[in-house]
C-alpha cells in the first residue's frame, strides 16, 4: 500500500499533487511548540526538502507543548532532535538542521533556497526578517502567533501584501509564553494549520491561502479572519533589523538593555539609554549619523525608535542581541 495513498486520493492531490510535495524546498525557522506538529504533518504529507533552523536548546518548561521531544533530551539542539525524529517517520524526506539562530545576516541566503517559509519562531522580530526577505524574494510566508489560549496564522508575500502591511507597528507590550503562558493544545492546533496553509500552498488549493489570516480563541472555541490582499505596502519610516557586524564606526549606538542584563553593551561605544529617555527627547543623534537600537527582544528598540523619529529625521536600524 503506497503510504500517500489516503491523500493522493484527493482530486486536489493526486499523484501530480504529491510529486509537487516529494519536490517541495520548505524552511521551517523555529523548533518549538509551533513547529513540532507543523513539522509532522509536513513530514507525514511527504514534503521532500525540510530546512530546521534554531539555536535553541530543550528544556523542561517546552515538553507541555513541543511534543517532538523527550525529558532525556533536555539540553539537547532542538532542530538536530527535531531532524532525529522526523528522519523516524518518513524516510522519503530529506532534513537538515541549523543550529544557529536566523538573523539578517543569514536570512536571505536561507530564503533563496526554500519554495515557502514557515515562521514557527513566535518572535516579532523574526518575524518582521523573514516578511522583509520574502517579500523581496517573492517567496511565500506562512507567520504564526500563539499567546495563552489564542493566535493568528497567515499566508504573507509570495506576491500578496506582507506582514508589515496588515501589522505596521508593534505592541505597546511584549507578553511571551514564558511570562503569559500558552496551553500546548493551542499552540498545536496552529501549528497545524501553519502545515495545512503550506501544504494547501504547495498543490495549488484555491483560493489562494496567501492574503488571507485566521485567528483562533480556543477559550470561546471562535474562528475567525479577513483577507487582506488589498492592503498597502508600507513606504516610509521603516524600521529594520541589521546584524551587530552591520555596525559602522561613526553610527549613535544605543544599548537599551540594564546593566543586569547586558552588562556588556553590544559595542565598547556605545550609550546607556532607557526608551523614556527616547520619550523625554533626550538623545540625539547628529545629523547624518545612523541609530541603531538595540535590545533583548527587539521591542524597545522599536518603541524607542517610535519616539526618536518624532523629532530626529535620520536613518534608524534595530538590532536583536541576547548574549554578547
Amino acid at each position: 500500500m503506497n503510504r500517500y495513498a489516503r491523500q493522493e486520493i484527493l482530486s486536489e492531490i493526486g499523484g501530480d499533487g504529491q510529486k509537487r510535495l516529494a519536490d517541495a524546498r520548505v524552511l521551517v525557522v523555529g523548533a518549538g511548540g509551533l513547529a513540532c506538529p507543523a513539522l509532522q504533518y509536513l513530514v507525514g504529507a511527504g514534503v521532500g526538502n525540510i530546512c530546521i533552523i534554531d539555536h535553541d536548546v530543550i528544556s523542561m518548561s517546552n515538553l507541555h507543548r513541543q511534543t517532538l521531544y523527550r525529558e532525556d533530551q533536555i539540553g539537547s539542539s532542538k532542530s538536530q532532535m527535531a531532524v532525529l525524529a522526523l528522519s523516524k517517520l518518513n524516510a522519503d524526506c530529506r532534513l537538515r538542521a541549523i543550529t544557529r539562530a536566523l538573523s539578517p545576516d543569514n536570512v536571505e541566503s536561507l530564503v533563496a533556497g526554500a519554495d515557502i517559509v514557515l515562521d514557527c519562531a513566535d518572535s516579532f522580530a523574526v518575524s518582521y526578517i523573514l516578511s522583509d526577505a520574502c517579500l523581496v524574494a517573492g517567496k511565500p510566508l506562512i507567520s504564526a502567533s500563539v499567546l495563552e489560549f489564542s493566535g493568528y496564522v497567515g499566508g504573507f508575500c509570495g506576491g500578496k501584501p506582507s506582514l508589515r502591511a496588515v501589522f505596521p507597528d508593534l505592541p505597546s507590550r511584549a507578553a511571551t509564553c514564558a511570562t503569559a503562558g500558552v496551553l500546548g493544545s493551542v499552540v498545536g492546533t496552529i501549528g497545524a494549520m501553519q502545515a495545512q496553509m503550506a501544504l494547501a500552498w504547495v498543490i495549488g488549493l484555491e483560493p489562494s491561502v496567501l492574503g488571507r489570516l485566521v485567528t483562533v480563541d480556543l477559550k470561546r472555541f471562535r474562528f475567525g479572519g479577513f483577507r487582506f490582499d488589498g492592503a498597502v505596502e508600507p513606504c516610509e519610516d521603516l524600521l529594520k533589523f541589521i546584524a551587530a557586524q552591520d555596525i559602522g564606526a561613526d553610527d549613535f549606538v544605543v544599548d537599551l538593555r540594564g546593566l543586569d542584563e547586558a552588562p556588556d553593551a553590544i559595542t565598547p561605544d556605545a550609550l546607556r539609554y532607557l526608551v523614556a529617555d527616547f520619550a523625554k527627547q533626550i538623545p540625539v543623534p547628529k545629523p547624518r549619523q545612523t541609530a541603531i537600537l538595540c535590545c533583548r527582544s527587539g521591542l524597545r528598540a522599536w518603541r524607542a525608535a517610535r519616539h526618536l523619529q518624532k523629532y530626529w529625521d535620520g536613518e534608524i536600524s534595530l538590532i536583536t542581541q541576547t548574549t554578547n
